[in-house]
């Protein structure tokens, strides 16, 4: 087992705990280190430095393998994705950054803070960012949509640290105030099966309140770099009746002023429309296009000439019709389709609202 230091002699220095000695050095940084971090398999160190560079090392040859370059700043802290292929760095010019190691690029950049952001901390479970910054303010971000999810005020100043708990139901915080709290993580309990329709009050609050022209995540980037905003993922089946009355109550927040209502209603209306027809027809699954009459009745003064043939008959009219009910799983099937129809209809509204905000900024310019 091994420990990693940074030290203002522009070095990383690796020590073995069990034997407490110094084992080897990293030297390539031509200013203070500020940061260094362990991949989750403790097979690469990530360095971060005054010189504006961030170094990604090999702990089997001791040499460095990639160099990421911070601009306007440099990033005064690090953390690995649990997953060990990307890493998060905490800027000195405001911002939140996530790398991807495979792609050796920018994946995300967020501009949400007001002043040096000195902690970021990733959720155990590798969906959720939180970062702490002089500008007192805790930030939770939310990785798979790209955009910010909640602002916690507390501190009195400067927040200083953050971090997880090892199971993600925990966070604490400190502080230049002197103070340490700690804080439950209840955004984890949202089921993401809901996320699409449950987040909408707060895509709302978090607009008006810090982002009035701006789309959910202020994401700029430089030549050379590339930035993925990811798309909320589509839940699985779930049963109906929940996510309809989801859907009804997120409807109301879905559009935040008169103009954007008026663009995107038309275009919201008719798959809705669709729906209601698909829904009235599933439950009967009769064919309205074609009708089926049953068989003329023979004359009453025909007599039935035997028993088969009035087996006959009976089939015939039977075989004239289809049947009026559908079977459970059938029917169950068809509602979690229409489930899934409407949570599509919700998140592409909201792309478009996304594209909307973009343009109007554009335009404005």
């Amino acid at each position: 087992m091994h420990l990693c230091t940074a030290s203002a002699d522009k070095s990383v220095k690796v020590w073995s705990i069990h034997r407490q000695k110094f084992v080897y050095s990293l030297n390539k940084h031509v200013n203070w280190v500020r940061c260094c971090k362990y991949s989750p398999d403790s097979q690469l160190i990530l360095s971060s430095s005054d010189d504006k560079t961030i170094r990604l090392w090999d702990c089997r040859n001791q040499d460095c393998v990639q160099t990421f370059t911070e601009q306007g700043g440099f990033a005064g802290h690090l953390d690995f994705h649990p997953s060990g292929n990307c890493f998060a760095s905490a800027g000195t010019n405001f911002s939140v950054k996530i790398w991807d190691l495979r792609m050796k690029r920018l994946l995300q950049h967020y501009n949400e803070h007001t002043s040096a952001v000195k902690k970021v901390s990733f959720h155990p479970n590798g969906h959720y960012l939180i970062s702490a910054s002089e500008d007192s303010t805790l930030k939770i971000f939310d990785l798979l949509e790209g955009r910010p999810l909640y602002t916690l005020n507390g501190h009195r100043g400067a927040a200083t640290a953050v971090g997880f708990s090892s199971t993600g139901a925990y966070f604490a915080s400190g502080g230049a105030d002197e103070q340490v709290f700690l804080w439950k993580t209840n955004f984890d309990q949202v089921d993401g099966r809901d996320s699409v329709l449950l987040t909408t009050r707060v895509r709302q609050s978090v607009l008006k309140e810090h982002h009035p022209n701006e789309t959910y995540c202020s994401q700029r980037y430089g030549a050379g770099d590339a930035v993925c905003d990811s798309m909320p993922q589509v839940p699985p089946f779930a049963s109906a009746q929940s996510h309809v009355t989801s859907t009804a109550a997120a409807e109301e927040t879905l559009l935040l002023d008169g103009e954007a209502q008026s663009r995107r209603q038309p275009y919201r209306e008719r798959p809705s429309q669709k729906i209601i027809q698909y829904r009235e027809m599933a439950p009967h699954m009769e064919v309205v296009d074609s009708p089926q009459t049953a068989p003329p009745r023979p004359p009453s003064n025909i007599p039935a000439s035997s028993s088969s043939t009035k087996e006959n008959e009976k089939t015939k009219s039977e075989s004239g019709h289809l049947p009026t009910q559908t079977p459970p799983g059938l029917a169950e099937t068809l509602e979690n389709i229409l489930t899934q129809l409407n949570i599509l209809t919700q998140t592409v509204s909201i792309l478009e609202q996304r594209l909307t905000m973009v343009e109007d900024k554009r335009g404005g310019k």
